[in-house]
């Protein structure tokens, strides 16, 4: 998917939403039990229930990758369910060099219908490029992320006060372009999107945060929004997981409703 189409999609729905698929097994409602795929059946319903409501999908893929055979199995049906209208998101959180990576990005972005996926940088530009090699897909980078090991690394600053995922962004944008990397910044560091902003004004951010872990629609939206939107903000468990009964589907997707119709008034 171009960034054209993705912004023509934003606009039109009035909505940046992307649903997160972290399908935890464990989570899956005792009605859906009896299906041959409970994880794929649970998946259909959601994605019914909420495409009308979002733009995109992000797949944890550790939630399927654990389950072995019949994990990638789930994944790959659900990802081939989505409609080609959404963009669509491999989170892998791959990150190793040359020819590996090129392994890992042909897995995901030739051989499964992904759109993207995301990507740790901290092995190098030989370590990048390799997902920027195909054409309308994209490499979404770590930037800043809202876990609290963030400041372990990505927080420490550098010689001259720079902090290290300053530099990371400075130097991953000049790997690719606008058109096909995007960066991932978590919700919960929205004291910092002002700062990325004039870091990085054009590329898309993936906003991972909103929703169970406390990140704010509002501040991500007035502090991250640029001309084109350039924002994905995801939520997974608050959308996903909002019902353990039979109307798990419906209540998912009025909560996507919800999260939409606030997107709309930041637009």
């Amino acid at each position: 998917m171009n960034k054209q189409y993705l912004v023509n999609q934003i606009r039109q729905k009035k909505s940046y939403l992307c649903v997160g698929l972290d399908t935890d097994a464990s989570k899956i409602p005792d009605c859906l039990r009896h299906e041959d795929d409970p994880v794929f059946a649970f998946n259909k319903a959601i994605i019914d229930a909420t495409a009308d409501f979002c733009v995109s999908y992000k797949i944890n893929t550790a939630f399927y990758e654990s389950q072995g055979l019949a994990g990638w199995a789930s994944m790959e049906k659900t990802v081939k369910y989505i409609p080609e209208t959404h963009f669509k998101i491999a989170d892998a959180k791959r990150g190793d060099i040359g020819n590996t990576a090129t392994q890992y990005a042909i897995a995901f972005l030739k051989n499964l219908p992904f759109d993207a996926i995301t990507i740790a940088p901290y092995m190098g530009e030989d370590s990048v490029k390799p997902f920027l090699q195909f054409e309308d897909k994209w490499g979404i980078v770590l930037g800043l992320t809202s876990n609290p090991g963030a400041a372990d690394v990505e927080l420490k600053e550098l010689k001259g006060g720079e902090r290290v995922y300053e530099n990371v962004v400075k130097t991953v944008a000049g790997w690719g372009s606008t058109e096909n990397l995007m960066f991932v910044v978590g919700a919960t560091r929205s004291d910092e999107f002002i700062n990325l902003r004039k870091i990085s004004p054009d590329h898309f951010f993936l906003v991972p945060g909103v929703g169970a872990q406390g990140g704010s629609l509002a501040e991500v939206s007035q502090k991250a929004m640029n001309k084109d939107v350039g924002l994905l903000v995801n939520v997974s468990r608050d959308i996903i997981f909002a019902s353990a009964g039979t109307d798990f589907a419906e209540v998912a997707g009025a909560r996507a409703n919800a999260y939409a119709n606030e997107m709309a008034a930041y637009l």
